[in-house]
């Protein structure tokens, strides 16, 4: 069934548990997070990105996500992550996502209010929920690599003025996490994720999941990580799968098809048994 992230993720903050989100650039990874979810009974999160719609647009992702979550045996719902420009921001929603993330953490504190405030009076209007980022959570390389990635930390004390007048669903933080492949093991500020939950009372959002330790996940559940987002594990996943079914020999794309969804079942699966969601 379609929702919005606020029907799912207020209980996963009342049972301390996390639930992931994963993009899905074509309908084979769409298929991986929303089967493996039905299969395990979880509530599960699935969209696409700004920065990915060179992969595949956005009126497309929206064509098979839309009916896919409306079907689905299992709460989902459809998120559109690091919304840039307001425009694309309003496309999502008009398309029938269900969650928006409005990204203005690159802007100044006041910009970022006030953008992120204008678009939860927006989505709240259509029924749809808002995350906001405060503090900056930057790449593992490239131009988004932070070069002191503690001075982008999320201040707690403005996580709550943040809220208090955005009015948002949820809080994306920057507590030590990147986006992209860990060169080196991440180290979390926990601390940091106990104090801006207990001052927000907000369900809070890790970004750059991928690549963090069980017990990184564990413990950031615990402390009030409620939404985990998860992309380049299931990305390099469908690649490897494709890579085995060749060496199984299977050489057609029909062929190669399962090999490439069951390795990224394979990762949802256990991310979601590691979350709690199930």
């Amino acid at each position: 069934m379609l929702v919005n992230m606020k029907d799912i993720l207020e209980d996963a903050r009342t049972n301390q548990y996390a639930i992931g989100y994963f993009n899905a650039v074509n309908v084979e990874m769409a298929r991986a997070v929303i089967e493996t979810a039905e299969e395990l009974h979880a509530p599960v999160i699935v969209g696409t990105a700004e920065v990915l719609l060179p992969a595949m647009p956005l009126e497309l992702v929206a064509a098979y996500l839309i009916p896919m979550a409306k079907k689905a045996s299992v709460p989902v719902a459809v998120h559109y992550d690091h919304g840039l420009t307001f425009d694309k921001c309003m496309e999502a929603l008009k398309l029938g996502f269900t969650s928006i993330m409005y990204d203005c953490s690159t802007a100044s504190y006041e910009e970022n209010l006030s953008g992120v405030a204008e678009m939860v009076r927006i989505c709240h209007a259509m029924g749809a929920t808002v995350e906001g980022e405060l503090g900056h959570v930057g790449d593992n390389e490239g131009e988004g690599k932070l070069a002191k990635p503690s001075d982008y930390f999320t201040d707690p004390e403005q996580a709550l003025d943040f809220v208090d007048k955005t009015g948002i669903d949820a809080l994306a933080v920057a507590v030590g996490n990147a986006h992209g492949d860990y060169r080196f093991p991440p180290k979390l500020d926990f601390d940091r994720i106990s104090r801006i939950s207990k001052l927000t009372d907000l369900p809070l959002v890790l970004h750059g999941g991928s690549g963090l330790s069980d017990d990184d996940f564990r413990e950031a559940a615990r402390r009030g990580i409620c939404k985990v987002n998860i992309f380049t594990d299931l990305d390099k996943a469908g690649r490897a799968g494709i890579d085995r079914g060749i060496e199984a020999g299977a050489h057609t794309l029909m062929n190669l098809i399962p090999y490439e969804i069951e390795a990224m079942k394979e990762v949802v699966r256990n991310k979601i048994k590691l979350f709690g969601s199930n």
